[in-house]
């Protein structure tokens, strides 16, 4: 359990380092607007769900974090 919340704690770390780069990079004056918002989405989202899979392969949780991001997906496209 610990080595799971350690991934998810990774991650969250990972994500928010490279939030601010990734989009003031599409976003040049760094205005929070609604375009911030669909591009944090739209980039960030995948990438975290990468970076879960990765920092779970690298805490030997792979097949954990698999299976939650498959049914994550499943979830997201309303499959079953």
């Amino acid at each position: 359990m610990l080595v799971i919340l350690l991934v998810f704690a990774c991650t969250g770390t990972t994500i928010l380092l490279l939030k601010k780069p990734v989009v003031a990079f599409f976003v040049p004056d760094g205005e929070k607007s609604t375009l911030f918002t669909i591009l944090y989405l739209i980039l960030i989202l995948p990438v975290y769900n990468l970076f879960l899979l990765v920092y779970g392969f690298i805490f030997g949780q792979f097949k954990f974090f698999w299976e939650y991001e498959k049914k994550f997906f499943r979830r997201i496209t309303g499959k079953k």
